[in-house]
């Protein structure tokens, strides 16, 4: 088999699609997930804290000079950028939770045994009369 055909044998496999699938959905999951933090919990959380804006967040460790701009210690991305990650993590967490949840419920639930066929039904009536036969004598 030549390296081309196990590349697509590998490519098309249901896991190779899925992952990449997945792969997508996150990265707009984390365009999703930064916009909440960015503009919905971060400008309310900047209010509380005196109007301050955490993007703008800086240190300044040595100012710009002509055209070499400034060298600054941006901690308040930093901060946006963990709580981007807390809340990713979070609602991962709570997905794998309810995943889970569902598997010990679905594990749980009592399995029905499939109905006897005709045949096992037949078998059996047999081996009753058989039975109840060799008792009365």
């Amino acid at each position: 088999m030549s390296i081309i055909n196990e590349f697509k044998a590998f490519a098309v496999k249901g896991n190779v699609v899925d992952m990449a699938v997945g792969i997508i959905i996150g990265a707009a999951f984390g365009k999703i997930v930064s916009s909440f933090v960015g503009d919905v919990i971060m400008p309310p959380l900047g209010l509380l804290i005196g109007g301050v804006d955490f993007s703008d967040l800086a240190i300044t460790l040595k100012a710009a000079q002509g055209d070499i701009p400034a060298v600054v210690l941006a901690y308040g991305r930093f901060i946006q950028t963990v709580i981007d990650f807390v809340i990713v993590a979070f609602a991962i967490f709570m997905g794998v939770k309810a995943i889970n949840r569902l598997k010990r419920e679905e594990a749980a639930a009592p399995s029905v045994p499939p109905a006897p066929s005709t045949q096992e039904v037949l078998l059996t009536e047999i081996r009753d009369l058989l039975k109840s036969g060799q008792h009365k004598e």
